[in-house]
Order: C-alpha cells, then sequence, then structure tokens
C-alpha cells in the first residue's frame, strides 16, 4: 500500500500495531485492538479517533454567503460566527454530490469539512459555480483532524483546554483555543452518536495532541478507535455515510434529511426544483431501518424483496454492538416504508425475513 496517503499520525498506527485498510485511497485504522471493543469504549467512556483524512476547503470573500446559499440546501443565512451547520450540495436532479459541515469563522470566511473521496470533486463543483467576489481554496493539507468521542470526552479533553471551559461550547458551536502548548479549533461535534469533540489542528500538531489526549484520558478509559467502531458507532446512530445512504442518485430528502433542506430559503439553490417537487409530491423511495428476523445480516448492496418483488437495496448493515441485533438500513419503495412491514433481504442464495423497524436503532440518553 506503499502508493496510499497516509495522515501525519501515520507512525502512531505503527506503534500501536494497528490493522490498516486502503480507504478511498487513504492508508487508515480499521482497528487499534478490536471493532467491538472499540466501539464499547466509546459508548461508555471515550475513543479517539484520526480522521485527518477529511477535506477541508476554505471559502472567503464578500460575496460567500450569497455563493454558498446558491450551492447548499441548508439556510446559511441563519449561521452565526462561532457555529456549524450541516449541509448538501445536490446536482440539478437532487441527487447529492456531498454532505459536509460548514464553520462560520469569521465575516465572510467559511470552511467546509467534506468526505476524503470527494474533497477534489467538491473543489472542483465549486469552482464550476464560482461567482466574483469569492476565493475558494482547498486547505486539505494544511489540517489534521482529531475526534474524541464518548460520554468521558468533556472530561479527558478538559485536561488540555487549560484557558477554557469546554461545558460553555454547545453542540454544533466550536472556539479557537488553546490545548496544552498548541492552537486548535474544538467543536462540539461528531459522527458516533455520542457526546465529543472534533479537534482542527495544524498537520505539524497532530502527534502531540494524539500523546496529549491518550495520556489526559488513561485514566478515565480512553482508547484509540479506528474507522471500523467509527462505521458501527455512526450506524446505530443512523447517520449518513456518502456512498451508501447518500449518493449522486440518492437525494437528501430520500434519505430523510429534510431537516438540511430549506427549501423556502429565497436563494436559489442547485437541485432546489427537483427538491420542491419531491416534497410536493412525495418521495418514491425512502430509507428505512431493517431488522432481521431470520438468523443473518443485511449488508450493504443486498436486495430486498417483497414477495416476488424487488422493492429495494440495503444501503448499510452489520450485527450491531450495543443492541446484539442483526440491523440495516435500507432504501426502498416509499409503499413498503410503513414500521412494522414484513419484508425478505436476499442474503447469498435466501430469501431471509426481516421488518421495518423505527430509526435510529440508538439514541444516548
Amino acid at each position: 500500500m506503499d502508493n496510499l496517503k497516509r495522515t501525519p499520525l501515520f507512525q502512531k498506527y505503527q506503534e500501536w500495531n494497528a490493522k490498516t485498510i486502503d480507504f478511498g485511497g487513504w492508508e487508515l485504522p480499521v482497528q487499534f485492538t478490536s471493532i467491538k471493543a472499540e466501539h464499547e469504549a466509546v459508548r461508555t467512556k471515550a475513543g479517539l479517533f484520526d480522521v485527518s483524512h477529511m477535506g477541508e476547503i476554505l471559502v472567503t470573500g464578500e460575496t460567500s454567503l450569497s455563493f454558498l446559499q446558491q450551492m447548499m440546501t441548508n439556510d446559511l443565512s441563519k449561521l452565526k460566527i462561532g457555529r456549524a451547520q450541516y449541509n448538501i450540495m445536490c446536482n440539478e436532479a437532487g441527487g447529492t454530490i456531498d454532505d459536509l459541515l460548514i464553520y462560520h469563522l469569521e465575516e465572510n470566511v467559511y470552511l467546509l469539512v467534506v468526505n476524503a473521496a470527494n474533497s477534489h470533486k467538491d473543489y472542483e463543483w465549486l469552482m464550476k459555480h464560482q461567482i466574483d467576489g469569492v476565493t475558494i481554496q482547498n486547505v486539505s493539507n494544511e489540517y489534521a483532524l482529531l475526534a474524541i468521542q464518548g460520554p468521558k470526552a468533556e472530561e479527558v479533553l478538559q485536561n488540555l483546554a487549560c484557558e477554557n471551559s469546554l461545558v460553555e461550547i454547545g453542540f454544533f458551536q466550536f472556539k479557537q483555543m488553546k490545548l496544552g502548548k498548541v492552537t486548535a479549533i474544538v467543536s462540539r461535534t461528531g459522527y458516533t452518536g455520542e457526546d465529543g469533540f472534533e479537534i482542527y489542528c495544524n498537520s505539524k500538531d497532530a502527534v502531540y495532541l494524539w500523546d496529549e489526549i491518550l495520556s489526559a484520558g488513561e485514566s478515565a478509559g480512553l482508547v484509540p478507535c479506528g474507522l471500523g467502531a467509527r462505521d458501527t458507532l455512526r450506524f446505530e446512530a443512523c447517520l449518513p455515510l456518502y456512498g451508501q445512504e447518500l449518493s449522486e442518485s440518492i437525494s437528501p430528502l430520500e434519505a430523510g434529511l429534510s431537516f438540511a433542506v430549506k427549501t423556502a430559503k429565497e436563494a436559489n439553490f442547485i437541485g432546489k426544483e427537483a427538491l420542491i417537487e419531491q416534497k410536493n409530491n412525495g418521495v418514491k423511495r425512502k430509507l428505512i431501518g431493517i431488522e432481521m428476523i431470520d438468523k443473518g445480516i443485511p449488508r450493504h448492496g443486498y436486495e430486498v424483496f417483497v414477495n416476488d418483488d424487488k422493492i429495494g437495496f440495503v444501503t448499510s448493515g452489520t450485527q450491531s454492538p450495543t443492541l446484539k441485533k442483526n440491523i440495516g438500513l435500507a432504501l426502498v419503495d416509499a409503499s413498503y416504508a410503513n414500521v412494522g412491514n414484513e419484508l425478505t433481504i436476499k442474503v447469498r442464495a435466501k430469501q431471509l425475513k426481516a421488518k421495518v423497524v423505527p430509526t435510529p436503532f440508538y439514541k444516548r440518553k
């Protein structure tokens, strides 16, 4: 895997003997010890993730707000300085180019945090639609991104936040602050369904922060975590994964993300007409939760049937480490999406029974 990209923390993977995989052109850890142990640590204590492969795009200039309003489905006029917002960037047909977070750093300065595999595509899409008064920079190489997640995340990170109280950072809010001897952006966001923080720092500071956070959290049970646990955690919380729950052929409304689609805003954003039509007429497909009745695990890509009629496909599925059940998400014909409906999943050559269940599968207390 010598041709794969590596984050500044690659040496730490080696020190832990982490198992690495090719993830969208990056050599990243799927696990440090075991996926189940890391999953359990985040649900009950805390876990530390390296997500420095994520892309960062800086949008600045006097017309940056009006530009982003044209590019995104959410309403950025509501986004105050010091806050983050979940957003979706669509094509003309309402399909999803990417889902992302936007941070309002200061007046006319916005940081877009995009999915790693889409960072170049997103940058090119933004540049294609650039307007006067806007500067767009791909600054991904300048940033490292660490995520500390779990019920003890605040307690652990507070040990390094010498001059600031993390309690004061609300959900989807952030502050620039000192962590130990370096400065970073600390955001109360995450991708696990737990409380926690995402930390944006200079690439050269990543190793220092990784070591300091792990040291500060040792007594609290903090452990390093890989992509495997990140996926099972986000899946239980029903947070979408681009390429599975979202794609250029799956709209945010089909994926159940209507909260981030503000068709009433004045800006004529890309995909608006298609999404208004979906809202007015109802989507033809819906993302649903499924629980297996028969023994078997629904995996990504497995076909979903009612009787002999194919009605959709599984987008994500696994045996839930928290719930100890075989569950999945599936995109199906909307007429079969009601909770309680029975359907079958084609697992290899067998048709196995399943039922539609409410989502999210897991929600923290």
